[in-house]
């Protein structure tokens, strides 16, 4: 169902809107937490997407601290020099870019 819900909200952010991916992103970040424990990689990337779609809003304060602990997750999971890690890595470094 994760997975499913977070198509759709790709579809919706994808297409420009936003209000309607939020939820959906926010449902998938829920149930992958109960789902995965909130340590678990795909916890992290459900949280990439929401802090882009964040970033995408210039809801910069709502993406760091998401950024932040997907980062933490994938370091943990996965290593420094993870694809994945590298990815939120890239990303944090642009909001924190805007944030200046």
């Amino acid at each position: 169902m994760a997975g499913s819900l977070n198509n759709q909200a790709l579809l919706y952010y994808n297409q420009g809107l936003y209000e309607q991916a939020e939820p959906l992103y926010q449902r998938t970040l829920e149930i992958r937490e109960k789902a995965f424990g909130a340590e678990h990689p795909n916890v992290a990337a459900s949280l990439n997407n929401l802090a882009l779609l964040y970033c995408n809003q210039g809801l910069y304060e709502q993406a760091d601290p998401l950024y932040q602990r997907a980062l933490e997750i994938y370091e943990k999971a996965l290593g420094a020099v993870h694809p994945s890690t590298k990815n939120v890595q890239d990303n944090y470094n642009d909001l924190l870019a805007k944030m200046k």
